[in-house]
């Protein structure tokens, strides 16, 4: 079998290099847009293949994994796999797979970038030049908060949390993090110190999150958690959105408990809290974090290099266990 007699879904256009091999080496169900597929639609292209992409945005629910059996291999476009019903793929013997490292830097990068711009209010002092409102310099105009030298706070110590943590050098931060997998934790720097969540979340300067979207960590940033932040504090998410209580975290902008927060994902994303978009001490951001030219590429070839694996009666590089 060679893959010009394979079909392939997709339910999202990719970058131009990645459907360039796509359209050279498979069959496709139909060209792809560039907006998310209605469910039925998703259903009936997944059943018409045998592989598809799928993105976050895409729930690959059990009954839809179930009809699907011409399907050998759902490659997952994200490190993340919470869309997937990973029970009802193992009992199909569906292979899922994922891309965790090559976007490792780019959502580390785009941490920074939220910490920096929510601390040092840039999206204000921007908002406010390009408004025509500016007077000039003023002793007292959109005063921030430092960030060299303060601690940072990191709940999930994997690929991203790390590089995340490294980062941090060059601020001269010290860094504290939470995890679950301590055993795990001996190839981190010395310097850095493992803390109790809650003691993590009273410590730290800024907090910011990395651990996958599961059962355990759904609302892991709530409101009792919020409390034990400083006032003076910063919260980031790159992770997953309904990893925090988005509801609990308007509350506690808009009363003070925190400082502030930069928000690159959100719990019923695309939609946003109400209350999180009247307040200023928040920067929003449209899922930005694997959004470079080099990252989304490399994820599709990881996509691509995971369907050629199974397609060709090799184990995949990624799959999902």
């Amino acid at each position: 079998m060679t893959d010009l007699r394979l079909t392939l879904y997709l339910s999202r256009l990719l970058p131009d290099p990645v459907m360039a091999i796509v359209r050279d080496r498979f069959q496709l169900v139909h060209d792809p847009h560039d907006v998310s597929p209605a469910p039925s639609a998703l259903r009936e292209g997944l059943c018409q293949a045998d592989a598809a992409i799928v993105t976050l945005g895409d729930p690959i629910e059990a009954e839809t994994i179930r009809v699907a059996t011409r399907l050998k291999v759902l490659a997952n476009y994200a490190a993340g796999y919470n869309n997937i019903d990973l029970a009802a793929a193992r009992q199909r013997g569906l292979i899922v797979t994922n891309t965790p490292d090559v976007l490792t830097d780019a959502t580390a990068d785009l941490t920074w970038a939220l910490l920096l711009s929510t601390a040092r209010r840039v999206v204000e002092g921007d908002t406010l030049v390009r408004s025509g409102r500016w007077t000039g310099w003023s002793p007292t105009q959109l005063l921030g908060a430092d960030v060299s030298g303060k601690t940072l706070g990191i709940i999930g110590m994997g690929r991203i949390g790390q590089a995340v943590g490294h980062r941090a050098v060059g601020f001269r931060m010290p860094v504290r993090y939470h995890t679950r997998l301590f055993m795990a934790t001996s190839s981190l720097p010395r310097e850095w110190e493992y803390r109790s969540l809650q003691a993590l979340l009273g410590e730290a300067d800024v907090i910011t999150i990395h651990v996958p979207l599961t059962t355990s960590t759904h609302h892991l940033i709530g409101a009792r958690e919020l409390a034990w932040m400083r006032p003076t504090a910063f919260l980031i998410n790159t992770a997953r959105g309904p990893i925090v209580d988005e509801g609990a975290l308007a509350d506690a902008l808009k009363t003070g408990i925190i400082a502030g927060a930069g928000l690159d994902v959100y719990e019923q994303e695309p939609a946003l809290h109400p209350t999180l978009a009247q307040l200023n001490q928040v920067v929003l951001l449209p899922h930005l974090g694997s959004a470079t030219a080099h990252a989304r590429v490399q994820m599709g070839l990881v996509c691509l290099e995971n369907i050629h694996a199974v397609l060709n009666g090799r184990p995949a590089p990624n799959q999902v266990h």
